[in-house]
């Protein structure tokens, strides 16, 4: 994509450069809280995105199981007990740059 044709909130968020998340908390309502290292707090609302490969995420307890990959994305072993670096289909997740450009800062 060349950089005139680029949504202009994409252009915004890489010209201050990406952003790392530190923490990341889910929440019940299946939106996540979550800590960026430049010191912004943002929830990012997952509820009407649970279907598809994000379904498995509506049982909340599965919900609940996210972490920070090595990457620095958000994610989710579907099957903990499979190492995820082996078998590339069991983990789903979130691209750092996307969840913060559709995330919303906390109040």
């Amino acid at each position: 994509m060349k950089v005139e044709n680029m949504p202009s909130e994409v252009k915004e968020y890489f010209e201050d450069g990406p952003k790392k998340i530190i923490k990341v908390i889910p929440r019940d309502d299946y939106s996540l809280i979550i800590y960026f290292e430049n010191n912004e707090v943002r929830v990012y609302d997952m509820s009407d995105d649970l279907y598809g490969v994000f379904e498995i995420l509506k049982d909340k307890n599965k919900f609940k199981e996210v972490f920070i990959d090595e990457h620095g994305n958000i994610a989710w072993d579907i099957d903990k007990s499979i190492d995820s670096n082996i078998h590339w289909n069991n983990r789903i997740d979130l691209c750092k740059d996307a969840v913060y450009i559709n995330s919303v800062p906390k109040n």
